[in-house]
């Protein structure tokens, strides 16, 4: 069945149930009356951080939106909804979010578990729009952590990777709704990025680079600007030299670009320029596995460089690599804690033997840099390593023995990487 599987094939979940309550007293209950719980969402993790050996609770019957405060301008959902749904909602009501991943398929809640992100110089990982969060604890009751709250505070729990609890309810903080236009630009010599990284990076509301590593360029940059009546759509006929592309491009050389948003700087609702992919299409290449790795922005030239030199290594077993932009924020177990952030993607072919020998000449690579890996894709330091890179991380041990003294949301992933010291 699907749901015994990830997203993408390459994992198969040891859980013994699978649950779908369509009620909150529901989750409680299972919660409750379960030895060992995890969460499953759209399944878009690439690793173990979503596995279990006792029961999965899918919340896809829980996905509606509760409220929306105008005064506070707050969005509030249940924890199964997910960013496509989210975004058309909030645009209806003249709302948006200040981010979005380049997929609208995951839930929100997911997404905000691991830290996920879009892209921007200016804008935080999704989680960095949670206000608060209600969560089903290990005994079925419930607790609510919101910002600046001394008892459970967000920042402690929003990046939660699964192991607090059942995400049941979430406030999100919204801006008014908006127009976008996206450009698709193409060959971008790497070289350009020693004294322009920082301009290129920063020259729209949303930047991203894509590379197939088989020589020192980006083979296209997309560019995502914000429209408004004041700064109307400027299309540029090059954007650093690389030039305008002719057509509607898939970050994927040689696939359609049917499945993705709409280009050709045509502006359009929010919800449908940020993300790469279009809601009602199967997203990415497919059969797939996904990497990312975070730098510091100051290093984002230099880290490049590192890559480049081991290219040949990266390019026969890669589809594609992103590299995008994320604010800095307070968030504990973010990879972008306290830290403007640049974070190369790669999106692999679906060949684990060869991906598992290419990630540790890459996290290599990027060492001096102190790149801290995304939580729910492939990677292969040791524990001690992750470790050393989140400054936060034994607050966060302790947070999860607080709330969750007997491990009923933890598993393997968590034991290793969080608990074991």
């Amino acid at each position: 069945m699907e749901h015994e599987n990830n997203w993408a094939g390459n994992y198969k979940y040891n859980a013994a149930d699978f649950h779908v309550p369509e009620t909150m007293e529901q989750v409680q209950e299972i919660v409750a009356q379960s030895a060992q719980v995890k969460t499953l969402g759209t399944r878009h993790s690439f690793n173990a951080i979503a596995d279990t050996a006792g029961c999965h609770i899918s919340l896809q019957k829980l996905n509606r939106v509760i409220g929306l405060d105008r005064t506070r301008h707050q969005v509030t959902v249940e924890g199964g909804i997910r960013y496509g749904e989210l975004g058309q909602y909030l645009y209806a009501n003249g709302y948006a979010l200040p981010n979005l991943a380049s997929l609208p398929h995951i839930t929100v809640a997911g997404a905000c578990a691991t830290a996920t992100h879009g892209s921007g110089v200016g804008i935080g990982n999704l989680a960095t729009a949670v206000y608060s969060m209600e969560i089903v604890k290990a005994d079925g009751e419930t607790m609510v952590f919101s910002r600046g709250q001394q008892d459970g505070d967000i920042v402690e729990a929003a990046v939660s990777l699964g192991g607090l609890g059942v995400v049941t309810k979430m406030t999100l903080d919204v801006v008014p709704a908006f127009q976008m236009s996206q450009t698709v630009y193409e060959h971008l010599p790497l070289t350009t990025l020693e004294q322009n990284a920082d301009a290129i990076l920063s020259g729209a509301y949303s930047v991203s680079l894509f590379t197939n590593w088989k020589e020192a360029a980006f083979n296209q940059v997309w560019v995502k600007q914000k429209v408004t009546d004041e700064t109307p759509v400027q299309t540029q006929p090059d954007y650093f030299g690389a030039g305008k592309a002719t057509a509607p491009r898939h970050p994927v050389p040689g696939h359609t670009a049917e499945n993705c948003s709409e280009q050709m700087g045509v502006p359009g609702p929010w919800y449908e320029r940020m993300p790469h992919f279009r809601l009602d299409f199967v997203p990415g290449a497919g059969n797939e596995l996904q990497s990312e790795y975070y730098v510091a922005h100051r290093d984002a030239y230099e880290a490049l460089c590192a890559l480049e030199r081991v290219r040949k290594e990266i390019s026969p077993h890669l589809h594609v690599s992103e590299v995008r932009t994320i604010a800095a924020d307070d968030l504990w177990m973010s990879p972008c804690y306290n830290q403007d952030s640049v974070a190369f993607h790669f999106t692999w072919k679906a060949d684990w033997p060869a991906v598992q020998q290419v990630l540790p000449i890459i996290e290599k690579q990027l060492a001096p840099f102190q790149a801290r890996p995304h939580w729910g894709k492939l990677f292969a330091m040791p524990p001690e390593r992750l470790q050393s890179l989140f400054g936060r991380l034994p607050d966060f041990r302790d947070l999860l023995l607080r709330c969750d003294p007997h491990g009923k949301f933890r598993n393997d992933f968590l034991n290793r990487y969080i608990m074991e010291s």
